[in-house]
């Protein structure tokens, strides 16, 4: 099984429905794994995998708000001006 650590920025609507899924109420501190990059820099992710992958997405603050504002239904973002109209 491969790893592979992704960024808010490179997140596909796949990698986004499986964090929705797996932390529907979002996520806390218990979810979160601390480890070294080869900078030797502290990186924090959730994990969430596939059959033949196990994706390390790193935390953020914009990684919360794009999970809360995500519509299962559409697979879209909701935006907040989105939101006003429904």
């Amino acid at each position: 099984m491969k790893r592979v650590i992704v960024d808010y920025k490179k997140l596909t609507k796949e990698i986004l429905e499986l964090l929705v899924a797996k932390y529907p109420d979002g996520y806390d501190d218990l979810n979160v794994i601390s480890f070294k990059n080869m900078h030797n820099e502290i990186v924090e992710a959730i994990e969430v995998s596939t059959e033949d992958t196990i994706y390390l997405v790193k935390v953020s603050k914009r990684l919360a708000a794009t999970m809360e504002n995500f519509d299962e239904d559409t697979g879209e973002e909701i935006t907040p001006a989105d939101s006003e109209i429904l």
